[in-house]
């Protein structure tokens, strides 16, 4: 840049330099700002043989997570369950779900533990916490309008539960992999003490635990599968359909819901 340029020509100098900010009306010697950091920072470091303390664990609040490691556990704790009170002990005992913390009744199960068919959906809602009972409230209405149109309901010969037992935190919406993880093992442990002749699957994320698929709902439902776990003498046959709460959103998928139950109709009647 020459040195007898004008003010104007100076700015203009710039602009077409590709200036467009100033940062300062004072010089600055960068190389020397640049070679007083690394002094600041080891003088700013703490000795090598400290450590910086962590937090104590009380006063770390709940993730509303599971812990991923806690399948493992919960393997144990089911697989040792001989009868379903001894199940439900063991999970109103177990403390390593989180979501536990958030909510007021274990969920357990609903109707005759000795029925042909057993309908599993995700996880309980609001009343069902409330309540210590799956399927109650709107959905749970619609359920037993379902059950009944087919000949079923849960004080004769339906059996009623959740892959998730414990209502999900207010800020969650649905079970991850994560806590599907931890409570896969008591739920396969519920089947294999209920061992029901027919499985019926409310919603995508029940099909998808128990059936370990990655497929939509409008692609599990509608078809047979069958389910099997060591447990089990024999494959139990499996429908999935819409959850109630699924279907009171979206009437119109009431039509393809009742195909649904007339397959499990016709099966249990031992037509199909």
């Amino acid at each position: 840049m020459p040195l007898d340029m004008t003010p104007e020509q100076v700015l203009r100098w710039y602009i077409e330099a590709g200036v467009d900010e100033t940062v300062g009306t004072a010089p600055v010697d960068r190389f020397a700002v640049t070679a007083a950091r690394p002094a600041a920072a080891a003088a700013a470091a703490p000795p090598q043989h400290a450590r910086p303390e962590r937090p104590p664990a009380a006063a770390a609040a709940p993730h509303p997570h599971g812990d991923t490691s806690a399948h493992v556990t919960s393997a144990h704790v089911a697989a040792a369950c001989a009868t379903l009170e001894e199940l439900k002990a063991a999970l109103l005992a177990f403390e390593d779900f989180a979501w536990k913390r958030f909510a007021t009744n274990l969920v357990f199960g609903d109707g005759n533990p000795e029925a042909k068919v057993m309908c599993i959906g995700e996880a309980p809602g609001p009343e069902e916490d409330r309540q210590g009972v799956p399927f109650v409230g709107p959905s749970g209405k619609l359920l037993d309008r379902m059950l009944a149109s087919i000949g079923l309901d849960r004080a004769t010969n339906a059996y009623i539960t959740n892959v998730v037992p414990w209502k999900p935190p207010a800020d969650i919406r649905k079970p991850g992999p994560d806590e599907v993880a931890v409570c896969l093992p008591f739920i396969t442990r519920h089947i294999e003490l209920v061992d029901p002749e027919l499985l019926i699957l409310f919603g995508g994320a029940a099909a998808s635990a128990l059936l370990a698929r990655h497929e939509g709902i409008n692609r599990l439902r509608g078809r047979w599968v069958d389910y099997s776990s060591p447990g089990l003498p024999r494959p139990v046959p499996v429908m999935a359909t819409f959850h109630p709460a699924y279907l009171l959103r979206t009437p119109e998928a009431k039509r393809l819901a009742w195909r649904d139950l007339l397959m499990v109709k016709k099966r249990l009647e031992g037509a199909g």
